[in-house]
């Protein structure tokens, strides 16, 4: 059995980081790999039904609410399909993951950090990454790309997403084995080919 592979997707709104995800589900069934792909919040099953609290629900959500229900989104999607696939042998692309918790919860929201990491290791049960692709994108362009109709973490202003930026920075310097951090200002075929030559040292 071939072994299983996790990767993960990063960055702001707008990055164009769900586009990467499919040219890369593409490159690995044209390389007749089985490849999952998963996405947080909102894995299939309950996951889809916290997505839609976390995205769209029009009342207050509090910062600690909205922490504990993006881990909860996240366990299940760990246990249910995650381990589950890399145990198969598959290959697991997951569209946002524990980095977005750091980024958004801990450096936009500003809630404590190391609690979020520590908080983040129970979701997963230690499992993290192999590879983490950080789509770095000034707030500008990504409020641009995003355009008038945003959900409830699009609408948290400027600062917000320019905090959250900054976070993801911030753990890219932290653990530059795991996460590289690609120019999102680049074109499509630019930044596949980027993550291809990145991926030549997994694969």
């Amino acid at each position: 059995m071939e072994k299983g592979l996790f990767i993960t997707f990063e960055g702001c709104d707008g990055c164009g980081k769900t586009t990467q995800i499919n040219l890369l589900k593409d490159f690995f069934e044209k390389n007749k790999r089985e490849v999952i792909l998963t996405r947080e919040p909102g894995a299939k099953g309950l996951g889809e039904k916290l997505r839609e609290i976390l995205l769209n629900y029009n009342g207050k959500v509090s910062d600690r609410c909205e922490e504990f229900l993006f881990l909860a989104d996240r366990a299940q999607n760990i246990d249910e399909v995650i381990k589950p696939a890399l145990s198969a042998g598959k290959i697991v692309l997951c569209d946002r993951h524990t980095d977005s918790t750091i980024a958004y919860q801990g450096y936009g929201r500003g809630l404590d950090i190391q609690r979020l990491k520590d908080l983040n290791n129970i979701a997963t049960g230690g499992l993290k990454p192999d590879l983490t692709f950080i789509f770095d994108i000034d707030v500008q362009t990504s409020m641009a790309r995003v355009g008038k109709n945003k959900d409830r973490m699009e609408s948290a202003g400027m600062e917000f997403h320019k905090r959250v930026r900054q976070g993801y920075l911030e753990l890219a310097k932290e653990d530059p084995d795991r996460i590289k951090v690609i120019s999102a200002l680049k074109t499509v075929e630019e930044i596949h080919q980027e993550i291809l030559n990145l991926l030549a040292n997994y694969i």
